[in-house]
This record gives C-alpha cells, sequence and structure tokens, in this order.
C-alpha cells in the first residue's frame, strides 16, 4: 500500500489527482507560472449584491503573493501548485489558502508535499500492527464504533472500507487536508475514551465543511468564510501536531505522548468550538434559503390562487395614470379640510371621491394613493396602501377586489404569506374547492389580518359606480364592517354617485370634483405638452386657450380631443383653428359612450327605451329637470295611449330605475331632494353623442358615422327629431284629464293673487328697492308665496310641459310638422286647458305672481302660433284651419298681428297679410294697431319695417274709404316717421291719395279719451313735440292748409307749440307762420301769452324767437299787444320775462 502511495507521489496523473478544475477562462493554463489574466480577475473581484468582504474572491492572488515572499523551500510547494493547474478559486481553496496564510511562519508548507504524507502516513500504519495484525486506523474504526460513534452518518471525505487508497499524496488541497486529517484522527482514537469521543465529534464536525456553499447557492458569506478558515487553521495545527508526533518519537511512544500531552486535544477543542459556529452560520444561511425558496412556491402558490394576472394590470394601470396626470391639478384635494381630517383621524374613516364622468377621479385618485405612499415613508410605524380600479363590470367583481387587496398586502407585509397559505389550505380542506372564488372567504381572511394589524392601512378603491349594484353594495357593506374591526383602516372611494355610499357608510365626508376654468386648463395644458409637444409654441398656445373654456370640467374630453388632433396631424393653426371651431365627437369618445349605454342598460330593449326617452329629453330640455320631471315624462313616453289621466301615470312612474340608467351621462344629482332643477348632461360632447345617433349607431362600425361635412345636415334632422319627441310628450301630458277639467288655481289662490306677493305685507320699507341687473328670477321669487300645482292633481310634468312646450313646437321647422288638430285642441280658444298651461308659462317658478301678462282670453291657436310656431308651422296653420270653428277667436287674425306687435316677430305680420286670411290686415284697423302699438312696445324689435311694409298694402283703401288724413294725423301725432314717409311718398304719384292726405279738414272721430279738439297733421305733431315729423311736413308741397289750420278752440300750430316751448319748434314754424303770431283763440290768448303763461323753462327762449321774428315782419306794431305782455309777465311775477320782451320790443 505504500508503495502504491510512493508510485502515487511521483507519478501522479493530474486528472485524477486535482479535486478542483478551475475554469480556463479563471485559471491561468497550466504551462506557464503567468498569473490569471485580466478578465478573469474581474469575475473574481465582483462584489456580491450583499456588500460582503472581497478576500474570497482575492484568495488565488493572495496566496500567490503569499508563496513569492515565503521561503525558498516554499518556492517549490508553489511550482507544484501551478504545475498541477490547481488554482484555489473555490469557496473552500479559497478559505485554505487565507488560512494557511494566517498561520505563516507557523507551518512548514514542506509537510503538506507528497513524500512526507507518505512518512507520515507509513508511520500510523506502523503503529501496533505487528501486536494487533490491524492497522491504527482501522482499529480506530472498531473503537469509535464501539463507542457509539455514528462513523457512516457523518460526511467523510475518505471511505471507510478502503480508506487508504482514497488518501491525497498531498495536503496542499481543500479535500486533501480534509481526507488525510479525517484519518489521522480517526487512526489515533484508540488513545483514550475522551479522547476518542472529542475525535467523534470533530468527525461530525468536519461533515459540515461539506455545506458551505449553502445548498449549491454561492451566496459569498463573509461570516461563513472567516469560519471556514478559522476551521482550516484548526486542522492544519491538527496536522502539524500529529505529524510532528508520529514522525518524531516514533511509533511506539505514539500513543503514550497523546495522553501525556493535551496538545492534540486542546487542537480538537479549539476546533469543535470553531466547526460549531461555522455548523450554526451554514445552518443559518441555509434556513434563509430553504425559507426564500418556500416563500417562492408560496409565491407561485398564492399568484395562481388570486390570479396574479389581475394585480400586474393595477400596477401596469397606476403606472399610467401616473405619466397621463398634472399633479398641480390635483393639488387642491390636499388641501381641502375634508381629506387632512380624514388623513389625520387617529381611528378608521371613509372619504369619498364624487364627481361626474371623465372629471378625472381616476387621475385625483392615483394622485392621493402617491401622497399616501410618500407620507408613509417617513411614517413609523409606516402605514400600508392597497388600492384597486374598477373599471367595467367584471373587474368590479367583489372576488377580484378582495384578491387584489390581499395580494397587495401579502407583498408588502411578506409575513402574512405563510398565514395565508395554511388557511387557504385548511379551507380547502374543509370543502371549499376554491377559496379564492368565495367573497366571505376571502373577507373573512382580509378580516383576520386587518384585525391583527398594529400598523396604519389604507385601501383605496376607484370606480365604484362601475362595479354593478348589487357587486357595489357588497363592498360598501364588507368595507364598513371591516373598519369596525379596526381602529386602523383608512379607506379612499371614488365614484360618480355617492347615494349608496352616503347610506351604507353613514354619511362620510365627501370631496366633490366640480368644473373649474383654472383646473381645466392645467389639465389641457398636460395633455398639450404631452402629446403635441411636436407642435410650435403658437399653435400649442391656441390649442390650450380654444380647449381650456370647452372642456367644462371633462378632462376625458380634452385628453380624446387631443388625440384627435395628433391623430390627424395638424400642424399649423389656421386648420388648427377651423378644426377647434367645428370639431367633432371623436370616434373613440363615440364608443366609449356606447359602451358604457349598452353596460348601463345590460342590452335590454326595454332599458334602452327608457333610458333613450331620458337622454333624447335632456339632449333638448330648455332647463336642467328635476328627478320626478324626467322620470314622469320618461314614463309617459313609454306608456300604453289608455294612460289618459295623471292618476294612472303616477302610479307607474319609477324615478330611481331611470336615474339608474342613465346616471353616468348626468351630472352629478342630490337625490335626496327629488324636485330640485338639478338633472342635466354631463358634458356638452354626451349632446353630441346624442344628436348624432349614438344611442342607435353604436352597434355600428365608425365608417358608417360619416364626417362633420356629411353629418350636419343629419344631425339637423335628428335635432327636429328630438324636438319633436319632446314636443309629443309635453303635449300629451297637457292632454291628460285633470289638466283639461280642474282649474289650476282655487278660489283661495286666486284671492291670494291679488294680493301683494312680499311676505313681509306690512312692514314699512326701510328703502327703495335697488336695481340688481344680476339678480335671478328665482332670487327675486324667494319670499313670495309659492304654489304647488301636484296640489291640484296636475303631476310632476306640469311645469315644464306649460312652460317649455312652445319652445319644442317652436324648434320644429320642417316636415313633419305637429299636427294642426293637436295644436288646436291644445289652444282652444276660451278652453280650461289653454287657462291652465298658460298660467303656469307666466310663471316658471311656480310664485303667485306672475312673471308677465299672459292672458288666456286674448289667444287662441292662431295666436299661440304666430307668436311660438316656425313659420312652416304658421304658414300651414293659415292655410289649413278653419278660422270659423269655435276653436278660433273672432277676429283671429286681428288678434295674432297684435300678439305679434307686441312681442312676437314683426316678419310673420308679412306672412298674415299674404294669406288667404290676410285681407282682414289690410284696412286702418291694422296700421292704427301698429301705431299704437308702436307708441307703447312691450318689446323692443331690431326693425319695424315688416309691419310698415303694410301701409303700402292699403294705399288704395286710404282713397276708397277717405281714411287718409286721419291716418296721416295719426302718425303725426305718434310721431311715426316711417308711416308719415310712407304715405307722403306715396302720394307723390297718385294725385287723389295726395289730395286725402292733404284736405283741409278731417272727417275722423278723435277717441273721447284723449279729451282735445283735432288738428291737422303738422298742429298733431307739434302737439306731441315731433320735431323731426313736423320738420319733414313743412318740406312738403301742399302742406300750407294744414300749417294753417284752427281746431275747434281756434288754435293754430303756435298755440299748439306754445305747450312744450321746445325753440326748435319755434324755429320751423315762426318764419312759415308769421301771420299766426297774432291770432288769438277762443279764450282771447295770441301765442306769446300762451308761452308767458308756460311752466317750461324754454319758454324764454321760444318768446325770444317768436317776437324777434315776428317783430322784423311788423305783426306785433300794437302797443296794446305789448301791454298785455308785459302786464300778464309782471302780475306773474315774471321779471325775466318782462326784460325780455322790453328789450325786443324797443
Amino acid at each position: 500500500m505504500l508503495q502504491r502511495m510512493a508510485m502515487f507521489d511521483h507519478n501522479q496523473d493530474p486528472e485524477q489527482t486535482r479535486t478542483f478544475r478551475p475554469d480556463p477562462a479563471v485559471a491561468a493554463p497550466a504551462s506557464t507560472a503567468k498569473p490569471a489574466p485580466a478578465n478573469s480577475t474581474d469575475v473574481i473581484h465582483r462584489k456580491t449584491a450583499n456588500n460582503e468582504d472581497d478576500r474570497i474572491q482575492l484568495c488565488p492572488e493572495q496566496s500567490a503573493l503569499y508563496i513569492n515572499h515565503r521561503r525558498q523551500n516554499s518556492r517549490a510547494y508553489r511550482s507544484n501548485l501551478d504545475s498541477n493547474g490547481i488554482v484555489p478559486s473555490d469557496l473552500w481553496s479559497a478559505a485554505y489558502c487565507e488560512a494557511i496564510d494566517r498561520l505563516g511562519e507557523d507551518i512548514d508548507l514542506a509537510i503538506l508535499q507528497g513524500k512526507n504524507v507518505a512518512q507520515l502516513f507509513r508511520a500510523l500504519e506502523g503503529t501496533e500492527k505487528e501486536a494487533t495484525q490491524e492497522t491504527a486506523f482501522l482499529r480506530g474504526v472498531s473503537y469509535l464504533r464501539s463507542i457509539q460513534v455514528p462513523l457512516e452518518r457523518f460526511k467523510l471525505a475518505l471511505d471507510l472500507a478502503s480508506p487508504l487508497t482514497s488518501l491525497e499524496p498531498t495536503t496542499s488541497t481543500v479535500t486533501g487536508v480534509v481526507r488525510n486529517v479525517s484519518a489521522i484522527a480517526i487512526s489515533l482514537a484508540t488513545a483514550d475514551l475522551n479522547f476518542a469521543r472529542q475525535i467523534g465529534k470533530m468527525l461530525e464536525q468536519i461533515s459540515y465543511i461539506d455545506d458551505c456553499d449553502t445548498l449549491g447557492q454561492k451566496a459569498h458569506r463573509t461570516d461563513i468564510h472567516e469560519a471556514l478558515v478559522s476551521v482550516y487553521e484548526k486542522l492544519l495545527e491538527f496536522y502539524k501536531a500529529a505529524f510532528e508526533i508520529v514522525t518524531g518519537k516514533g511509533a511506539a511512544l505514539l500513543m503514550k505522548m497523546i495522553l501525556e500531552t493535551d496538545r492534540l486535544a486542546e487542537i480538537v477543542e479549539d476546533f469543535l468550538s470553531h466547526a460549531d459556529t461555522l455548523r450554526k452560520l451554514i445552518q443559518k444561511a441555509t434556513w434563509e434559503i430553504v425559507e426564500d425558496i418556500r416563500a417562492m412556491l408560496y409565491d407561485r402558490e398564492i399568484a395562481k390562487w388570486l390570479a396574479s394576472g389581475n394585480m400586474s394590470q393595477q400596477t401596469q394601470y397606476h403606472a399610467s395614470l401616473q405619466d397621463l396626470r398634472s399633479d398641480q391639478a390635483c393639488e387642491f384635494l390636499l388641501a381641502d379640510a375634508k381629506f387632512a381630517d380624514w388623513y389625520r383621524a387617529t381611528s378608521s374613516q371613509h372619504l369619498v371621491l364624487l364627481g361626474n364622468m371623465g372629471h378625472g377621479k381616476t387621475v385625483s385618485m392615483a394622485f392621493l394613493i402617491d401622497t399616501l405612499s410618500q407620507r408613509n415613508e417617513y411614517q413609523i410605524p409606516k402605514g400600508k396602501i392597497c388600492y384597486y380600479y374598477c373599471r367595467n363590470d367584471e373587474t368590479g367583481q367583489p372576488a377580484n377586489v378582495l384578491s387584489a387587496l390581499i395580494q397587495a398586502l401579502l407583498g408588502q407585509l411578506p409575513g402574512l404569506k405563510k398565514p395565508f397559505y395554511e388557511w387557504y389550505k385548511q379551507t380547502q380542506a374543509s370543502g371549499c374547492f376554491d377559496p379564492a372564488a368565495s367573497v366571505q372567504n376571502l373577507y373573512t381572511f382580509l378580516e383576520q389580518v386587518v384585525g391583527t394589524l398594529e400598523r396604519p392601512l389604507f385601501i383605496a378603491i376607484d370606480g365604484l359606480d362601475e362595479c354593478d349594484r348589487v357587486s357595489r353594495i357588497r363592498l360598501l357593506k364588507l368595507l364598513k364592517s371591516l373598519s369596525q374591526k379596526t381602529t386602523k383602516l383608512k379607506t379612499l372611494l371614488a365614484s360618480r354617485s355617492g347615494t349608496e355610499i352616503q347610506d351604507l357608510l353613514e354619511e362620510p365626508p365627501c370631496i366633490e370634483l366640480v368644473s373649474n376654468t383654472q383646473r381645466d386648463r392645467i389639465i389641457v395644458e398636460k395633455t398639450v405638452e404631452t402629446r403635441l409637444s411636436h407642435l410650435s409654441e403658437d399653435v400649442r398656445a391656441l390649442v390650450i386657450n380654444m380647449l381650456s373654456p370647452m372642456a367644462q370640467g371633462s378632462a376625458i374630453w380634452t385628453k380624446m380631443i387631443v388625440n384627435l388632433i395628433e391623430l390627424r396631424e395638424i400642424t399649423t393653426i389656421d386648420p388648427m383653428r377651423r378644426f377647434l371651431q367645428r370639431q367633432s365627437l371623436p370616434v373613440d369618445l363615440t364608443d366609449l359612450y356606447a359602451t358604457i349605454f349598452h353596460r348601463c342598460t345590460a342590452n335590454d330593449y326595454e332599458n334602452k327605451d327608457l333610458a333613450g326617452a331620458a337622454l333624447d329629453i335632456l339632449a333638448v330640455s330648455r332647463r336642467p329637470l328635476s328627478i320626478l320631471e324626467l322620470a314622469w315624462a320618461v314614463t309617459l313616453a313609454a306608456a300604453p295611449q289608455e294612460v289618459t289621466t295623471v292618476a294612472a301615470l303616477a302610479p307607474m312612474v319609477d324615478h330611481q330605475r331611470v336615474m339608474n340608467l342613465i346616471h353616468p351621462f348626468v351630472s352629478r344629482v342630490d337625490s335626496s331632494d327629488l324636485r330640485k332643477r338639478q338633472v342635466r348632461l354631463v358634458h356638452q360632447s354626451v349632446k353630441e353623442f346624442i344628436i348624432e345617433g349614438g344611442l342607435s349607431n353604436k352597434l355600428l362600425p365608425q365608417s358608417a358615422v360619416g364626417s362633420p361635412a356629411t353629418t350636419r345636415p343629419s344631425n339637423d334632422r335628428r335635432i327636429e327629431n328630438l324636438e319633436t319627441r319632446a314636443l309629443d310628450i309635453c303635449m300629451r301630458y297637457l292632454f291628460l284629464e285633470e289638466i283639461g277639467n280642474i282649474p289650476l288655481f282655487s278660489e283661495e289662490q286666486v284671492a291670494i293673487e291679488e294680493l301683494p306677493q312680499d311676505v313681509e305685507l306690512f312692514v314699512d320699507e326701510e328703502g327703495p328697492v335697488e336695481y340688481n341687473p344680476y339678480c335671478t328670477w328665482e332670487t327675486w321669487e324667494e319670499d313670495m308665496i309659492i304654489y304647488d300645482p301636484t296640489d291640484r292633481g296636475f303631476g310632476e310634468f306640469f311645469v315644464y310641459a306649460s312652460c317649455h312646450w312652445p319652445d319644442h313646437f317652436g324648434a320644429i321647422t320642417a316636415e313633419p310638422l305637429p299636427a294642426l288638430a293637436r295644436i288646436e285642441d291644445l289652444c282652444e280658444a276660451g278652453s280650461m286647458r289653454l287657462h291652465n298651461w298658460t298660467k303656469q308659462n307666466c310663471r316658471p317658478g311656480c310664485a303667485m305672481k306672475a312673471r308677465f301678462e299672459f292672458d288666456s282670453t286674448l289667444y287662441d291657436p292662431l295666436g299661440i302660433t304666430s307668436l311660438y310656431g316656425s313659420e312652416a308651422m304658421l304658414r300651414h296653420m293659415l292655410q289649413n284651419s278653419d278660422f270659423d270653428q269655435d276653436k278660433f277667436l273672432p277676429q283671429s287674425v286681428v288678434a295674432a298681428a297684435e300678439h305679434i306687435l307686441e312681442s312676437g316677430d314683426l316678419s310673420r305680420l308679412g306672412i298674415l297679410s299674404e294669406s288667404t286670411v290676410g285681407c282682414k290686415l289690410r284696412g286702418l284697423e291694422i296700421v292704427q294697431l301698429i301705431l299704437r302699438v308702436w307708441s307703447y312696445p312691450r318689446k323692443r324689435h331690431d326693425t319695424w319695417d315688416p309691419a310698415f311694409n303694410l301701409v303700402d298694402h292699403v294705399l288704395d283703401e286710404l282713397v276708397q274709404e277717405q281714411s287718409g288724413n286721419e291716418l296721416l294725423c295719426m302718425a303725426a301725432s305718434a310721431g311715426c316717421m316711417p308711416i308719415v314717409r310712407r304715405l307722403m311718398t306715396g302720394a307723390r304719384h297718385r294725385m287723389e291719395l295726395q289730395a286725402e292726405l292733404l284736405r283741409a279738414t278731417r272727417r275722423g272721430q278723435l277717441p273721447s279719451s284723449l279729451g282735445r279738439p283735432l288738428h291737422q297733421s303738422i298742429g298733431e305733431a307739434v302737439f306731441g313735440n315731433h320735431v323731426e315729423v313736423v320738420k319733414y311736413l313743412l318740406g312738403e308741397k301742399g302742406i300750407e292748409a294744414h300749417l294753417h289750420h284752427l281746431n275747434s278752440r281756434d288754435q293754430n300750430v303756435l298755440h299748439l307749440a306754445a305747450k312744450h316751448c321746445n325753440p326748435a319748434m319755434f324755429r320751423l314754424l315762426v318764419p312759415r307762420f308769421r301771420e299766426g303770431i297774432h291770432q288769438k283763440d277762443n279764450r282771447g290768448d295770441t301765442p306769446l301769452v300762451r308761452i308767458i303763461k308756460s311752466p317750461s323753462k324754454g319758454r324764454y327762449d321760444s318768446a325770444s324767437i317768436l317776437l324777434s321774428q315776428g317783430g322784423a315782419s311788423g305783426s306785433i306794431t300794437s302797443r296794446d299787444e305789448v301791454r298785455d305782455a308785459l302786464q300778464l309777465a309782471a302780475q306773474l311775477g315774471d321779471s325775466d320775462m318782462c326784460d325780455l320782451i322790453t328789450s325786443i320790443c324797443e
């Protein structure tokens, strides 16, 4: 055996002797003595993720440096290492090299060489072999077994059956020293029982050296490396001591030396101490690795059970919101007192974020989630945040929400993974195959965890309105129950509607996202800068300036319009301006609205009919509707024709159903106030979606929708269809029997109507009421007496139908026009139905005091149509209605003309006059009506030409009926220059008309209410102080008779001018009528006397004109006249007049 070892020492095969084969990229070639190349140094010098010491990797270089500086006899040892290609780069070799380095001069490297090793084992083999016929090794094995040392269970580096065949010929390798020391220890174990037991423990601890790579994972742990170096030091010390004892004293004295000295025992004791440290470190590292493996197994199982893809989507979606949002537009939330109170609260709290569709709730939630995360970084204990975005019915299922929340919680608190795993397995064992599919099971686990948490927990859920009602209610109940289990939970919720949240969570604080122009601009700026950064600065500024006011709080509309700009690649300013002025609804937004409509109605035809009717009404409604108004209108639209009474309709109304079907499309409402006029479309884009037929085209490909240029005519037609539908609903409601049979006001209310409407009837006003141009009717009527039409059995839609059916009526301009019979029935003269809706029409706010006069006795179908119907409808009625029916007033056309003159469109007078019944408007009566209304208009018209044009149609009639002079005088009296001019212009080419207009005497009779004598045209104009009319008439030929005319009181035009003492009038008249200065009326007064008696401040200038121009002509020469004038002035105490007369007459 020894011979074989010796031969092996001199002729060893490198492939058989090396226990480590280095990577050629790391180890130097065997044929050279050069150090490893640079790239191997890079590999060896890598630092680990744990920032551990680099000594482990540097061991080969350290060993080389050490060997180069050792004694001359160690160079042979280094040469032997290099020649065999053994470069210690593994963790065991690195530690072994460092152990040799640390021992330094304390160990002679020569004893590790092959010859000395062979010498050592030859000595051991011969120990007491002659006496026992067994080698010392086999005796040691037997002895150790006899004292119950389980050698077979140890990871020994040698074969107990053939130990010497597996021994290393050198101890220059890790494996060699371990094998050789193990063999020596076993061989020496028979020295003493206690020593043998130490050897047994030593062999057990040696087996842990093999586990230093911690289950194959090269962790590069410094603590294990240091412990392994210490173990190798003790092994080398043991080897050295054994070598010296065995080779120095001889085999015969070996056992005696072991017993007499404690050197080996002490070394073994130290070894055991260091080896135990190594064992514990290895066990700790192994445990950590096992735990990591177990955690990975947990993660895999948990991901499979809880559908980790869902959580991944949540994380990605949150990241996309971070890129999208403008934090500046969300910072106002942090300043809100409700958020501050919620965040600082020491108990479980709820906070709700409410807003309309597209108003930025989701982005705001993402901002708050990130803000909470940032704040928690500096808190002890650090709070945990779990969030979830509900994006549709599927993601809004409670199981999905709870699964994601649990995943988020397990990810932040890994210690909960094992309890969850165990809980899941236990739940499965109890008969539930898939616990993650059970909402109650998931909630049970979450409840257990939350109840034991000692740190704050934030749960944020966005888009509760995306869940179906059952899921939403269940989630709210679960959150409420969860908050009652702990004081550490705070929930943050976002939804369009807060009704169920308010009810189930007991009125939690709510922050409403309302439209704000400054916030809109920030969002537009962020979106434009992000998506349109390639555009020039002036084009971006144009987009921002135009889109900001149109956003109206809708961030989603802003985003999609900008996306459309990007899609169409508009880059210059003029095309961009045209696009923004005529921008159409983006296709993506149309698809979104259609999808939401489909989801809200569950694709049920009845739901779609109700929701479609509601949205159609809202698209053309003239004001926001109350919840009840909308519900009654929608119910009537869907009701069978047999429903003809309010009483029959009332039980059919389901306002909650209607609002639930359309809630994404309308602004947030206060559901506690069903009569508040608050229901309106959430954004103009929703109205465009409805008008473009989105409710009916939602399943069509977008290519079928067409471009804005081709769809605009169809959109106009669609708008009229919507108006027709709204009109039909309003008219059908007003045809309900109660409205045609019961008066709107009771006798008591009629009496109240006559009273002053101020509440404080008997309190003196402290001061005059100041006019406020910004005061609304609603504010003005706050203190007035209010009535309720529902008290009379008229239902909830009566007010809107009465006030706004005329608006829808007038919006229908093309066929098919409303049925004449229905309009005639609704507006039948003298009917209770007409009386009721007109009474309500002038009281939109239901105040007893009417906002304007609307006397139903003056109206009939033609009058209503003349005022509110379209021109097409008016022509249709004039052509096809029978005005002799009792439904019309006796003078229906004239009454209609008067209504038009007072408050309508004057162009419709022409329509009336051109009709087959228009002959009734071609007489003096209609022109007198025009003059009367023109003098006291109820409505300011831009032009009266359509009315005055009627004069051209009556010129011949004026001659035939000899009423032209009368008409001229009436026009002059009213100061109506347009009619005066039309009459005089028409007379220039018609001698008969001229003669009629300028005849000297009047045949007409003035109404007694005027209480003054008649005069001719100039006199009437003078009496009315119409200077321009007088000036115009004085320029007409043949007007002298009118100028010199005396009325029944012998008053001429100068007498009449003295009434106003307008100097401008006297400047016109005196030069043309000097002879009239001295004329006296039937009281003996001259014009001068009447001027002196006038209280007008213009009497002095008027007298001056009269005296100066009259005196120059010699008209006033009588001293008596001057004396009488001075005497009258003196009697009146008018010294200034006396001075004036004296100065002029002298």
